[in-house]
């Protein structure tokens, strides 16, 4: 029996369907209910299809030591599988999980950041164009995750008070990060474009953008006003092959990061560069410049200091800033 038919005959929703709505209910981002979704899909899999309330802490066990064991998954990928299922039994099967007993764990990394130098992020930037180089000079300059600045909508940016406001960023929190003066005319630049788009797109009958939660039942026709619109809009409309409806998404995460990738390959780094090396630079950096860490942590959205305190070791400061003998011969 496949997992999705689980449920099924009695009447009921499909049970990971029953696990979406929970999830759903709960406000939990798209992102995160694929994975969960994922994991507990995977967790009846590897159990020859039981149904999780024929099983319990015994079983939950023994998929967590197989990830460790056979799988050698890091330890944060094991506490998310973790995290989907005390999810799965607490608000779907409505049951406390109990002791889990002797567990083993997969070791935690104590992997530092990747951070770019000044003169290697001015390399990868140059080979950046357009709409790209745009995001990255965002993410680099406020220190916005990949999603944070691919989900900006038109009225997030206050370029007169040089704010940009996050809204619902990881933990379902809103913050404000600064606005790099230095991107305030190519920013204006951008939108004139993007708002030429949406006019065009309002002109052939379409224009609109999905909203948050329920606003797109209280208010109807804002999803085609233009402060709702997103900043980095997709290049083609999409199409409801139900409805024939158009309208356009945000930019694909994967397309900026094959463009960032590449502008690394074409600068020479031999880092390995992602979207979030450019939020460690920015933190760095700013660390370099002499910023407090209290004020950075504000910034990031970090809700421990001691998440923050990462990149103090990047920067070899405290008890290991020593000065090599050798430099001294």
């Amino acid at each position: 029996m496949k997992t999705e038919q689980i449920g099924k005959d009695q009447g009921r929703p499909r049970f990971l369907d029953q696990v979406r709505q929970a999830l759903r209910v709960r406000h939990y981002s798209s992102r995160t209910e694929t994975a969960y979704v994922g994991w507990i899909r995977r967790y009846i899999l590897f159990h020859r299809v039981r149904h999780p309330v024929e099983m319990g802490e015994l079983e939950i066990n023994t998929f967590l030591s197989h990830l460790a064991l056979q799988e050698r998954v890091s330890a944060s990928t094991q506490n998310q599988a973790l995290a989907a299922l005390l999810f799965l039994y607490r608000h779907v099967l409505h049951r406390e999980v109990g002791e889990l007993g002797a567990v083993i764990r997969a070791r935690k990394s104590t992997r530092l950041p990747v951070v770019l130098r000044r003169d290697e992020m001015r390399a990868v930037l140059s080979f950046l164009k357009g709409s790209k180089w745009l995001m990255a000079s965002l993410m680099y300059g406020t220190g916005l995750r990949l999603m944070e600045c691919l989900r900006l909508r038109v009225h997030d940016l206050d370029l007169g008070r040089r704010e940009i406001l996050v809204r619902d960023g990881k933990g379902a929190k809103d913050r404000v990060t600064m606005l790099p003066e230095s991107l305030k005319t190519p920013i204006e630049e951008h939108l004139k474009q993007v708002k030429a788009i949406h006019e065009r797109d309002l002109g052939a009958g379409w224009g609109s953008v999905p909203l948050p939660g329920a606003l797109d039942r209280k208010y109807p026709n804002a999803s085609k006003e233009w402060r709702w619109q997103w900043v980095f809009p997709q290049e083609h409309r999409w199409r409801n092959p139900r409805t024939a409806e158009e309208g356009r998404h945000h930019v694909d995460a994967s397309i900026f990061q094959k463009a960032l990738k590449r502008a690394a390959d074409q600068a020479g780094l031999v880092k390995r560069v992602t979207s979030h090396s450019l939020r460690h630079s920015f933190a760095t950096h700013l660390l370099e410049t002499g910023y407090d860490i209290r004020t950075i942590q504000e910034l990031l959205g970090h809700k421990d200091v001691r998440t923050t305190m990462v990149y103090t070791h990047v920067l070899n400061r405290g008890g290991k800033g020593v000065k090599s003998p050798m430099d001294d011969l």
